[in-house]
């Protein structure tokens, strides 16, 4: 029934993939949300087993595949129950940037390092005064004598704690159109200037290491600019679409596999005697819920579809993001109070998905961002 067409190729990839995940995620995804944070050596071996930035292109190290394997990678990660070893952050939002702005010289260097997973990366743009509005960043870069020095905070930065390598967002200082003064820059890990600050506590996404970091007066050879120097905010919004699009695949396979949970539950559970499968009102909340996941994956796998044959789905990307964040979080809330008490347990998979999901609606473009993209593109 669905319009995306997966090969054997695919499918083979997919049961790898969940053979890995039993092995080396499964087990100790529950100590990864208890200290916070993903051993490093899960990323290596995550990028050993092929699984990481499988679209990079053979000739810096990557298989070179097509976009179906990303969704597959997000899909059964989502599945695996943990956010730390956060594979699509990595392989789909991060590193397109350095294939696609980096130079020859840049993509040789790193990109191989992505694909093992010897390198984790990071993307900073949020800063304490400057979340959605990129434009308010106050991170600067000012060049001098062959180097660009870095100076500001960053906040909420994912593979905070984990990154070896960090895409950094700053703003000439000199120019005064502040769209054509942000420029993206490579910061190594252990360049002098460069340090963390608080591993944040969060309400959801444990495993996930989230950071703040700093950087006073980091000096990094002005080869490390990615793209020429202004472009950053175009930069920054050609690629935005497919974080969304990876945001938005993540939402709706959580979504559904929320509402199988939630399906079997109620089938093997009684009130009063009767199964709860049998009762009017949760049938009919179970049926109203399928609905809306059917609605969202016909949306989402049509988007798919026009992602990756190269269409103008900008539009689309943005109704989809804003509408399976909201959704599943409207679908998680209401299935947890078919769960009742026995939902609320922290040994409970719903209780985490409870948790999980509510920052979905913020991160990559909260809904409201998304709702004046889309009318905006409505004449409005």
């Amino acid at each position: 029934m669905g319009i995306l067409h997966y090969s054997k190729d695919h499918e083979d990839f997919r049961e790898k993939l969940k053979g890995f995940i039993a092995k080396e995620i499964l087990p100790y995804a529950d100590q990864w949300e208890t200290n916070k944070i993903v051993p490093k050596e899960s990323w290596r071996k995550m990028g050993k087993a092929g699984f990481l930035s499988t679209e990079v292109s053979k000739e810096y190290g990557g298989p070179g595949l097509d976009f179906l394997y990303s969704v597959i990678v997000s899909e059964e990660m989502i599945a695996s129950g943990q956010t730390g070893l956060a594979a699509g952050l990595h392989s789909d939002i991060i590193v397109p940037y350095i294939e696609s702005f980096g130079s020859e010289e840049i993509k040789k260097k790193y990109l191989p390092g992505c694909v093992s997973g010897d390198i984790i990366t990071a993307i900073a743009m949020t800063e304490p005064g400057a979340g959605s509005d990129l434009a308010s960043m106050e991170t600067t870069a000012v060049e001098e004598a062959g180097e660009v020095i870095l100076n500001g905070t960053k906040t909420f930065i994912s593979n905070g704690i984990n990154c070896d390598l960090v895409i950094v967002a700053a703003t000439n200082p000199e120019i005064d159109d502040k769209h054509n003064a942000i420029s993206l820059y490579l910061v190594e890990d252990g360049t002098p200037g460069f340090s963390r600050g608080r591993h944040l506590e969060k309400m959801g996404m444990f495993s996930q290491d989230t950071a703040e970091l700093f950087f006073s007066d980091c000096r990094i050879p002005k080869t490390n600019i990615l793209g020429e120097k202004g472009s950053g905010f175009s930069m920054l919004m050609q690629k935005l679409q497919q974080e969304r699009l990876v945001s938005a695949i993540s939402n709706v396979k959580a979504a559904e596999l929320i509402l199988e949970e939630a399906v079997e539950f109620c089938k093997n559970n009684s009130l009063k005697g009767k199964l709860l499968s049998k009762h009017q009102s949760i049938k009919f909340t179970l049926a109203e819920l399928a609905t809306e996941v059917k609605l969202n994956r016909a949306l989402l796998d049509q988007v798919i579809l026009g992602h990756m044959s190269g269409d103008n789905v900008i539009s689309e990307t943005m109704m989809i993001k804003y509408s399976s964040s909201e959704m599943a979080n409207q679908l998680v809330d209401r299935v947890l109070d078919l769960f009742g008490e026995y939902g609320i347990q922290e040994t409970k998979l719903i209780s985490r998905h409870f948790r999980d999901l509510r920052v979905v609606t913020i991160f990559a473009g909260t809904t409201e961002i998304m709702k004046t993209i889309i009318a905006q593109s409505m004449g409005l």
